[in-house]
C-alpha cells in the first residue's frame, strides 16, 4: 500500500506542476492516470464509449488543473471528474442505443480451452451491468479498481457509509442473481431428466 501512496503523491505533484503550466508534467500526469480513468469509464459506461469519455475527461482536466488545490489526491480528484463526465453523458444521451452485451471487443474465446473462461466472464459482466448504476459504480471503484471506501466516497461525492451500503447491496444483488441463475439451471435439468 505504501507504493500506491507514493504513486498518488507523485501524481498529485505532477498535477500541481501541470496546473502551473509545466507541459512535461501534464504529459506524465496523463500517462500515469489514463489507465485508471479509462477502466472506470469502461466499467461505468461501457467499452464502446470509454475512449470518448476519457478524452472528454482530460479536456475538462486541462481547464481545471490551474485551480487544482490538492485537497485530495490528484487521482481521486481526476476520477471524480471522470465520474461527472459519465453522469453528464447519461443526462445528455439517455436515448442512445447500446450495443449488445455480447459485442465486447478485444476479448474472445479463440480456442476450446478459453470458452469456459469467456462464458464466465460474460456472465459476470452481464450481472454487473444489470446492477443499478450507483451500486455498480461503488462496486467497480472498490472491488475492481481497488480504491478504499473513503476514496470511492470522494470520487462519487457521497458519504463513506453510502459507499459501504451500495457495495453491500451490490454484492447481495450479485449473490441473488447468481442463486436465481443456478436454480433456473437446476429446474431446466430437472425438466429434461
Amino acid at each position: 500500500m505504501k507504493s500506491k501512496e507514493r504513486n498518488d503523491a507523485h501524481v498529485t505533484e505532477l498535477a500541481l506542476a501541470a496546473g502551473r503550466g509545466d507541459r512535461a508534467a501534464l504529459t506524465d500526469f496523463i500517462r500515469e492516470t489514463q489507465d485508471d480513468v479509462w477502466r472506470l469509464l469502461a466499467h461505468l459506461g461501457g467499452h464502446e464509449i470509454a475512449d470518448d469519455l476519457t478524452q472528454e475527461t482530460y479536456l475538462r482536466v486541462m481547464g481545471a488543473l490551474p485551480r487544482f488545490a490538492a485537497r485530495s489526491s490528484a487521482r481521486t480528484w481526476l476520477l471524480s471528474l471522470a465520474r461527472r463526465v459519465w453522469v453528464d453523458n447519461i443526462r445528455h444521451d439517455m436515448a442512445r442505443p447500446r450495443k449488445s452485451i455480447v459485442e465486447y471487443e478485444n476479448t474472445g474465446a479463440t480456442d476450446a480451452s478459453n470458452a469456459g473462461i469467456w462464458s464466465e466472464w460474460i456472465d459476470v459482466r452481464t450481472l454487473i451491468d444489470a446492477l443499478p448504476p450507483e451500486r455498480r459504480e461503488a462496486l467497480i471503484l472498490t472491488q475492481v479498481l481497488g480504491y478504499t471506501y473513503e476514496e470511492a466516497a470522494k470520487i462519487a461525492d457521497v458519504r463513506v457509509g453510502t459507499i459501504r451500503s451500495r457495495v453491500a447491496r451490490a454484492r447481495a444483488d450479485l449473490i441473488s442473481a447468481t442463486a436465481a441463475g443456478d436454480s433456473s439451471e437446476e429446474d431446466g435439468k430437472s425438466a429434461q431428466g
